[in-house]
């Protein structure tokens, strides 16, 4: 596991770069997939432009006018926080870079760079605002596509996900959020896909009806960039070993080499009850922890046993039990393999990725594909919830996840979507 990219380049070219620990691996892949979900974005809502379905709006600019006090002080806040927490790693050491977090949310720093790098900063915004002055500032009325806004969707795509994904994770986690808020909020795992896609969507529904787009048309572009920039954010899950695991798969256990090996059918259950205190702190009863027992077919006897159990070695939520002969941060590994979901959404959603990409231009009804989309996502999600660590909740005498509440949900939606904009268009063709 590789918890950030210290790790990363400590195993595979045996370099330590302290300054790398503050690059998270999930926020890595998070960042990669909402670059790629952009350009994604950004290049169906090129070819909708094309095809005349999307119209550009016009907006009106002020250009000449020098760099008002907020640009400057917005600026030079900017700055100072780069230059206060960032560039001073390069001065505080290596005892700062153990524990990122809480570097980054004490009050530890450099106020001399922070204050050199915010002049520059504002400095900066005031000399380009001074090459542009005019004379007399002038209005202009400029025209905007739908294109043009890809990066504003992604920013608000980003920072309201985010926040909705950190929400809806404490409300499933209300009372181990309740017993230490504190991990909660500074963790930068611990993040619920389903609160991320609901808020984003609504404040992206809020902008698109605020700037003329249209929304189905919309839905219909972002659909494909949405589903493989879950996949790619999978990865991160995967490669930081963030809590997103399955459920123990009792055929595999760990060997003396801390390798992947079969365990007998019996072997499980003699982990558990030697290691009863430590499952405990896990599970309210240990006579049933959830598992499965499954062995890879013979005919994918060629992959490695940890594509079937993982016992995710250095994770970053430093769950499981030491690894001997470590002494970095994240040390820990679980005692027992689990099943790596990540790893399987990150396949099921690049194959679904693949058929959305090839129907995007096929589906001929406007929202349709969003509807397929929301069919396909909340299927994937609810089928991989059966093998999935979740915490259960009580819904109409049910146990079910949140998520597989949500995925229902996303399906049932979908699929009334679809009937309702099918029926739409054979009635107005019928009028035609």
């Amino acid at each position: 596991m590789y918890p950030n990219l210290y790790y990363v380049f400590k195993d595979l070219f045996g370099i330590k770069i302290e300054v790398f620990r503050f690059i998270n691996s999930f926020g890595f892949f998070v960042a990669i997939s909402f670059l790629v979900a952009a350009a994604l974005l950004s290049r169906e809502l090129t070819r909708k432009s094309k095809e005349g379905v999307l119209q550009p709006t016009d907006t009106r600019i002020t250009v000449g006018k020098p760099a008002t006090t907020k640009e400057l002080l917005l600026n030079f806040l900017l700055g100072f926080f780069l230059g206060y927490k960032i560039l001073a790693l390069f001065l505080l050491g290596s005892q700062v870079t153990q524990d990122p977090q809480a570097y980054i949310f004490s009050g530890q720093g450099n106020i001399w760079i922070g204050l050199l790098t915010g002049a520059l900063f504002a400095w900066m915004k005031w000399r380009e605002r001074k090459k542009q002055e005019l004379k007399r500032p002038e209005e202009k009325i400029i025209r905007v596509w739908p294109q043009d806004r890809v990066g504003e969707i992604t920013i608000i795509a980003l920072i309201v996900g985010l926040l909705g994904a950190k929400m809806f994770d404490i409300f499933e986690n209300w009372s181990e959020f309740l017993q230490n808020p504190g991990d909660f909020l500074l963790s930068g795992g611990g993040l619920t896909f389903y609160g991320g896609l609901i808020c984003s969507t609504i404040a992206i529904i809020i902008y698109a009806r605020k700037n003329k787009i249209s929304i189905r048309h919309l839905a219909d572009a972002i659909a494909p960039s949405l589903m493989i920039a879950y996949a790619i954010g999978r990865i991160g899950c995967q490669v930081s070993g963030d809590g997103d695991w399955g459920i123990y798969n009792s055929a595999y256990k760990i060997d003396s080499t801390l390798n992947i090996a079969p365990a007998a059918p019996d072997e499980f259950k003699q982990t558990v009850l030697a290691n009863s205190v430590y499952f405990q702190r896990f599970h309210d009863n240990v006579d049933s922890i959830p598992h499965a027992y499954y062995l890879k077919p013979a005919a994918l006897e060629f992959l490695p046993n940890w594509i079937f159990a993982y016992h995710y070695p250095n994770n970053v939520n430093r769950v499981g039990v030491p690894i001997p002969g470590c002494d970095e941060m994240y040390c820990n590994r679980l005692l027992i393999p689990v099943f790596p979901t990540p790893l399987y959404e990150t396949l099921a959603c690049t194959l679904l990725f693949f058929i959305l990409w090839y129907f995007r231009k096929r589906i001929k009804i406007v929202g349709t594909l969003f509807a397929l989309y929301l069919i396909l996502n909340g299927f994937e999600r609810f089928m991989i919830e059966k093998i999935r660590v979740n915490n259960k909740m009580n819904f109409l005498g049910f146990q079910p996840t949140q998520a597989e509440v949500i995925s229902s949900g996303l399906m049932l939606v979908g699929a009334l979507l679809w009937l309702f904009l099918w029926q739409k268009n054979r009635t107005t063709l019928k009028k035609v």
